[in-house]
């Protein structure tokens, strides 16, 4: 019953608001999604003491039926998209465009997050997830301009064609397995003798979910969705903290259900690496400040696959808590970013000055979640990152993971600009219940610092032992980092046209349409010719 209420309470919670036209029904929504808080928690606490469980909707068998399993990592997961969307409701609970239909689109597509993460039944997965894909294309274009519009249609439009692909993968795993149910195709692959019957059904398969992770090169319809111009900030957090973590589950259970017969970890390492570098060259090349956070999106993404497919077990589990890092700290900069854009005016970096003298609140808590995604000591970047880096020591891609969160850096100096300036400007006033929000997301940007590894281990049981000699070592990479890379930027990087004039690699309907299809072309290959 605790997974139908998680699911189903949002979505009739949703109808009801938008058939009662009050804008005092806000406050419901928001009492909602506590009561929903309290629910996840519960069921997060059910799941440690008693173990994992299912539930096969209309009591059909395993094999026919649609099964929901709520484990400790998908039950983490639910709480994690119940406490961002608390958060979100907070932070807009004054906001003009929180009206009923707004909220009636937040609350299904909340439900639809939530029931993505429980689903174990690959047609219920491409259901949820292609309903999904609507709503968020409508939050997209809610405001109704040309550029939402058109951002919006190219997020339709490529995200239909990567379920087309998904779809066609779920076809001929039914043909061959004779089930949808993921667990049940896990335990008959190790049966499996002819592997490369495998490669179209895997290339359709982690073609779909590859472009929903935005892997390179199936990356370029991401900002235009996570940083539209006219988009309420809370969409942004939704897309970026929230939606695409649906894509990585479902590539890490989609990776462990055909591990048995494909490995192809070392590809997708290398993709891995690639998505987390170019995706911090193009944030470091960009003004818009929503744009450069939309492409941390895909660098952090990047390093995420890096840990999931290093071969480590310690790296492993670097790249999951990294993903609840990410949520955390890219959440509290699209709030920050959002409040210092409403309050200018104004999205270009090099015309924002003074944040910190007129809202020193805000920009401390953006600092936090600077801190965070950098990898600084004590927050919760750090903990992770040094897993993913630890775990690979005395390889070479130890220096990649390093040169990754060194291009972070970079960036972020030179988005740390619009702290500085603004001697003798008017302070800014913030009301309280962003500022409540903010301050919830800063606190667990530090509180994950610590508790990060007790975290993993409890949702994993798996134990989590810390060197604190290598923890120092890190800690004076950062800072060595931090150092070299202020040198760089002021001193070269600054002055180059590449960050001066901007670039970006914005593909149009038919450069997407040539990247998804060349993705699958290589996947394909790679099966034929690796496996």
């Amino acid at each position: 019953m605790i997974l139908y209420a998680l699911i189903l309470v949002p979505i009739f919670a949703g109808i009801l608001i938008y058939l009662i036209k009050n804008r005092k029904i806000l406050w419901f929504a928001f009492f909602l999604q506590a009561a929903l808080l309290g629910l996840s928690v519960y069921n997060f606490v059910i799941v440690q003491l008693y173990g994992p469980y299912d539930i096969v909707l209309g009591n059909f068998a395993t094999v026919s039926g649609i099964t929901l399993r709520c484990d400790t990592f998908s039950a983490a997961l639910v709480l994690l998209t119940v406490f961002i969307y608390f958060v979100c409701f907070l932070f807009g609970i004054l906001e003009k465009f929180m009206n009923n239909l707004f909220i009636f689109f937040s609350l299904t597509l909340q439900a639809l997050i939530i029931a993505i993460f429980l689903s174990r039944d690959l047609f219920n997965v491409y259901i949820l997830t292609e309903v999904s894909t609507i709503i968020v294309s409508v939050l997209i274009m809610y405001k109704k301009d040309s550029s939402s519009l058109y951002d919006g249609m190219i997020y339709l439009i490529t995200n239909i064609a990567a379920m087309t692909f998904f779809l066609f993968g779920i076809a001929f795993i039914y043909r061959i397995f004779g089930t949808l149910n993921m667990d049940l195709i896990t335990s008959k692959m190790y049966k499996i003798q002819d592997v490369k019957s495998l490669a179209l059904p895997f290339a359709f398969l982690i073609t779909g979910v590859g472009l929903k992770c935005a892997f390179l090169p199936l990356f370029s319809w991401l900002p235009k969705a996570h940083a539209t111009t006219s988009a309420p900030s809370i969409v942004s957090v939704i897309l970026s903290a929230l939606y695409v973590k649906s894509g990585i589950f479902h590539f890490i259970k989609l990776r462990e259900m055909f591990l048995p017969a494909i490995n192809l970890d070392e590809i997708f390492l290398i993709i891995g690496v690639a998505t987390g570098i170019v995706g911090f060259i193009l944030a470091m090349s960009q003004k818009d400040i929503k744009l450069i956070l939309a492409y941390h999106t895909i660098s952090q993404l990047g390093l995420v696959l890096v840990g999931i497919t290093s071969g480590s077990q310690f790296s492993y589990f670097g790249g999951i808590l990294h993903l609840f890092n990410h949520a955390i700290f890219k959440s509290l900069l699209f709030l920050t970013a959002g409040i210092i854009t409403d309050k200018y005016g104004e999205r270009n970096i090099d015309k924002i000055r003074g944040v910190f003298r007129r809202m020193p609140y805000v920009s401390i808590m953006m600092m936090a979640a600077m801190f965070g995604i950098t990898g600084a000591p004590l927050f919760n970047g750090s903990v992770s990152k040094f897993m993913i880096e630890s775990g690979v020591h005395g390889r070479v891609l130890e220096y990649e993971v390093i040169l990754i969160n060194f291009g972070t850096i970079i960036s972020f100096i030179k988005l740390s600009s619009i702290f500085r300036g603004g001697r003798g400007e008017a302070k800014i006033s913030v009301d309280i219940w962003k500022k409540a929000s903010v301050t919830i997301m800063g606190v667990m940007c530090l509180a994950m610092g610590f508790a990060g590894p007790l975290f993993i281990s409890s949702i994993f049981n798996y134990r989590i032992d810390f060197s604190i000699v290598e923890y120092l070592k890190n800690m004076i990479i950062f800072f060595v980092s931090l150092g070299f890379g202020e040198l760089l930027y002021f001193k070269y990087l600054k002055k180059t046209k590449f960050i001066q004039n901007g670039f970006s690699m914005e593909l149009g309907i038919n450069g997407i349409a040539l990247s998804i299809t060349g993705f699958f072309a290589f996947l394909v290959a790679a099966v034929y010719l690796l496996v």
